[in-house]
């Protein structure tokens, strides 16, 4: 992500380009709001530090298109299709085994996952919202809980270790035929969790009453950012405050407006940084960064289908 935005400064970029001549109300952003953009993944890194201080990154992909819906867990930092992995399909036609465990061995840490999907209530995303849970153990420890089984959750922690377990990062590939996407966000382990919605919408502008694109992100209903004339500010970054953290928000919607014929994707970023940091992240390579801090960032990915 660093090469996606190393071109971003501390404002909003304005370009000229012939192109956006060409470009019309229906071009990319619907002038009005009629349902809201749908999840079709979610993938969620974790970071794992065992009592014997070995570290793990274990990532967990739930995911859900017209014909399929599943769960997969990953481990280490190389590409998923190259690792060892865990998957489940979890299409009620064809998945059979909804509860249960399975053992395999990463590296040099030896990994059990025992989940009970049997249950799981889902709303409109891939991931399940109630009555389930997926359970991670690395090496006698566990690593991972997600879920609400108190019963087995409980049992575990009466008898088995928990690791230190901190998410790095979250992100989301939503789609719709319109731009408005609500998810909910922590940004720090003991911060609370928020409401963040984005939103373009066409409105009216100045005395000759011109239509132009404008992009808002609301976190919990108050304005984060509000993006006028959007075509031309496709690019920016803003700093915020959340839970009294800095939060860098960052967003790429070039493709809407320019490559719709490609993946049309839109990019938002939010990603926090330390107090006593006035750096933008993306210029922090060039110093010694603290390895026992934990950053964390949301990513979403936003494709405006016609």
């Amino acid at each position: 992500m660093r090469d996606k935005f190393s071109c971003f400064s501390e404002n909003s970029i304005n370009v000229s380009n012939a192109s956006c001549s060409s470009y019309s109300n229906n071009t990319c952003i619907s002038p009005n709001v009629v349902s809201p953009s749908i999840q079709n993944s979610i993938s969620s890194v974790y970071k794992l530090v065992l009592s014997t201080l070995k570290h793990l990154l274990i990532t967990v992909t739930w995911c859900k298109n017209h014909s399929n819906q599943g769960l997969s867990i990953s481990f280490g930092d190389e590409d998923p299709s190259t690792v060892p992995s865990f998957r489940l399909n979890t299409n009620s036609r064809f998945f059979r085994k909804k509860k249960g465990s399975k053992m395999l061995d990463f590296e040099d840490f030896k990994v059990t996952v025992l989940w009970d999907l049997s249950n799981a209530k889902y709303e409109t995303g891939p991931e399940p919202v109630d009555a389930f849970y997926v359970v991670i153990v690395v090496d006698s420890e566990i690593g991972l809980i997600l879920g609400d089984s108190e019963t087995v959750t409980k049992k575990m922690k009466d008898s088995v270790p928990m690791a230190k377990i901190s998410l790095l990062s979250r992100r989301e590939h939503c789609s719709g035929n319109t731009v408005y996407y609500n998810t909910k966000a922590q940004f720090c382990d003991s911060g609370n969790f928020h409401d963040v919605l984005i939103k373009c919408s066409v409105e009216n502008e100045g005395f000759n009453n011109k239509s132009s694109p404008v992009l808002s992100v609301n976190i919990d209903k108050k304005n984060a950012i509000r993006v006028k004339r959007l075509q031309w500010n496709f690019r920016g970054n803003q700093t915020i405050f959340v839970d009294g953290l800095l939060v860098d928000l960052l967003w790429d919607v070039h493709d809407w407006f320019f490559n719709p014929q490609a993946s049309g994707y839109a990019v938002f970023m939010f990603r926090t940084r330390s107090g006593l940091d006035s750096r933008l992240w993306l210029e922090e390579k060039h110093f010694q960064k603290d390895k026992d801090r934990v950053e964390f960032s949301l990513l979403i990915y936003a494709c405006k289908s016609s």
